[in-house]
């Protein structure tokens, strides 16, 4: 048996495959372990993104390795509502209905820039963000995002259930387009002194 301590100044025991032992935890923690890997998500869609999202539940991408594929199609069954596309006023009051209908904990995921925001439609009929109706959990960026993005919105939203966070969080690009901005400017700098 070997022994590791940890910065805490905590002792961590490591068994072999020959010796028993138990591992202790706290309740919430397991529970949040439970909920991250059990995901039943109510697929609220209704515009071009829906292809993007179909896409997400092919075996190329396949959300099944993250424990988010199985699709339900009544709230009270679901814990994590995918609003993909855009929402219209008179649409806005059946996805509140669907919200309140669902179990507690629940999560909403931002698939887009028109749930987002409302993308490009600046009318009186396009909700601009579903964040008016109901509380949003994760913003996937994108029109439509990637399939890479969404992923990247799946994982953060599972850390953020293990830590028991309820803030809402936007999925970054992956490269940062301000420091690549400086970085060209710095280098025009450089050009226009030489």
């Amino acid at each position: 048996m070997g022994e590791m301590t940890t910065g805490g100044g905590t002792t961590i025991q490591v068994l072999e495959g020959s010796e028993t032992g138990f591992a202790t935890t706290k309740f919430d923690a397991l529970l949040n372990w439970a909920r991250k890997y059990s995901l039943f998500q109510y697929p609220f869609i209704t515009a071009c993104c829906a292809m993007e999202f179909m896409a997400m539940a092919s075996p190329r991408f396949d959300m099944a390795r993250f424990g988010a594929e199985a699709p339900r199609f009544s709230p009270r069954q679901s814990d994590l509502l995918w609003v993909v596309g855009t929402i219209s006023q008179r649409q806005a009051p059946a996805l509140k209905r669907i919200y309140e209908q669902m179990a507690d904990p629940k999560y909403v995921f931002a698939f887009g820039t028109c749930a987002s925001c409302g993308g490009f439609y600046d009318n009186y009929t396009t909700l601009a963000g579903i964040d008016k109706v109901v509380p949003v959990d994760v913003y996937v960026p994108g029109c439509p995002p990637r399939p890479e993005a969404v992923i990247d919105g799946l994982l953060l939203l599972q850390d953020k259930i293990a830590r028991g966070d309820r803030t809402p969080a936007i999925v970054k690009p992956r490269r940062d387009p301000t420091v690549q901005a400086g970085n060209l400017v710095r280098l025009g700098k450089k050009s226009t002194a030489t």
